[in-house]
């Protein structure tokens, strides 16, 4: 992984129509690592504990390679075209047909939307309990709606403001991971922890070991995705080019190393069937570690922050794919309307807010839904979809020679990039139930149907 530098000047990408550069690098990684961290870790651990057993922590690594490879193809692609819309964008580039290029932004746009959506109805289930608060589903679906509005309105008012948003959320989340290893580490110190558990592999009767960690490492990347939504925050980011590769290593060093020790605390603080059975795997952690602790009071609202983390990130990242795809004209150019004050892309914020609160409708109808309980997971089956056709992206595009220095990942990374995440894709080698697939074949038909009948409006009359 080497930095190639053409001669000839580098962008900027500012002008008139551009959006406003306020992002350094400490920013830039306080929003990778708070995109990164989000609900996954919190809700995931006994999940991928109950796939594995004990080695729960060997899933996370897995996930992190995988990630770790794929982020080299969108250093090379960010920092060689600086400009929002991320995987849509560079796919639209390398094959150059709208249909692919629609269905791509789609998938990205529905992922970081449907995310948001669940986020917005986790941040109003903890808001509830951590208050006490007796109204049923009815008032979760309120509090779940006005917090998406909030968010909007943070959004409208500036990435400035909402970049600054995400360091207190993110700072917030990180209190919680590392509550979790610290009071751990007190029980572990102590003696009385079991690690003999952490190398243990405790597999389902009908799963071999490569199998069980195929599938855990499929839950367990879900809790690695959002670092690709940083590269939708190019035209915000100051020198792009420097500063994206250096903030993004360190981001997905310092969330990979949290998840491990945290997988490793859990499991020598708790035993495997106790962690599995568990819907909020870190409490019983933290409980179980420091019985004394009043966690039960304080863990509702630190999970609360950090899913409204995961909300404000995402639907940052959506607006400014659709931005990015309705400038470059594969969506409508309403799209790429630009507040004339703040500079903030005020149409998309308004279209991906309607989304939102559309799903949080949907999602909040029935809340046992088992297709609320498999959204994570078809949003990493998108997402990694989608990690693959920009690795061969980062490929077809090495014909394209720009004048300007950017990062470069070598030839073999891109591929073993694409033959990762496809793997952890089809179904035989994943592990994943079907309802995964079905939930994202029903998204991506209506994508389909959307990009007709968009080609059919803008398409010139006789």
């Amino acid at each position: 992984m080497t930095q190639t530098t053409p001669p000839g000047p580098t962008r900027t990408g500012d002008g008139p129509h551009s959006l406003k550069r306020v992002m350094g690098p400490g920013l830039l990684l306080l929003f990778i690592i708070g995109d990164i961290l989000g609900t996954g870790v919190y809700a995931l651990m006994g999940e991928v504990a109950g796939e594995v057993g004990g080695a729960a922590w060997l899933p996370f690594v897995v996930a992190f390679a995988v990630a770790l490879i794929t982020a080299c193809s969108y250093l090379e692609l960010v920092t060689k075209y600086p400009e929002a819309a991320g995987a849509a964008l560079y796919v639209d580039k390398a094959f150059g047909r709208h249909s692919l290029t629609f269905l791509v932004c789609f998938a990205v746009m529905c992922s970081g939307i449907t995310s948001a959506s669940a986020a917005a109805r986790a941040f109003a289930a903890n808001l509830v309990e951590g208050f006490g608060l007796d109204g049923g589903n009815l008032l979760v679906l309120l509090v779940a709606a006005g917090f998406m509005l909030l968010v909007m309105a943070v959004n409208l008012r500036g990435v400035g403001e909402s970049v600054k948003a995400n360091v207190v959320l993110t700072l917030i989340e990180l209190s919680g991971l590392l509550l979790v290893i610290v009071l751990s580490m007190f029980f572990i110190l102590g003696g009385q922890a079991d690690f003999s558990r952490v190398v243990a592999f405790e597999t389902a009767a009908d799963k071999n070991v490569f199998l069980a960690i195929s599938t855990a490492t499929s839950l367990a990347f879900f809790a690695m995705v959002g670092f690709e939504d940083s590269v939708n925050m190019a035209e915000e980011t100051k020198d792009p080019v420097r500063t994206f590769p250096r903030m993004m290593f360190a981001g997905l060093g310092i969330t990979g190393l949290i998840y491990v020790l945290v997988s490793i605390c859990a499991v020598a603080v708790v035993p495997v069937g106790r962690l599995a059975g568990s819907e909020t795997p870190l409490v019983t952690v933290v409980r179980t570690a420091t019985p004394d602790f009043p966690i039960a009071d304080l863990m509702p609202f630190i999970s609360m922050f950090a899913v409204a983390n995961s909300a404000l990130i995402n639907m940052m990242m959506a607006s400014r794919l659709l931005y990015g795809m309705g400038r470059r004209g594969v969506l409508p150019p309403v799209l790429a309307s630009v507040h004339p004050v703040r500079r903030t892309p005020q149409a998309a914020i308004l279209f991906t807010t309607v989304l939102a609160v559309g799903l949080i409708i949907f999602v909040s109808l029935d809340p046992e839904s088992p297709v609320v309980a498999l959204l994570g997971g078809t949003t990493s089956l998108l997402l990694l979809a989608v990690f693959a056709a920009v690795n061969v992206a980062v490929l077809v595009l090495r014909r394209d020679q720009v004048e300007a220095e950017h990062f470069h990942a070598g030839r073999v990374l891109p591929v073993l990039g694409t033959v990762t995440c496809l793997y952890l894709v089809l179904p035989w080698s994943s592990g994943r139930p079907a309802g995964q697939y079905e939930i994202a074949g029903v998204l991506l038909v209506l994508g389909a149907a959307l990009w007709l009948v968009t080609r059919l409006a803008t398409r010139p009359r006789a």
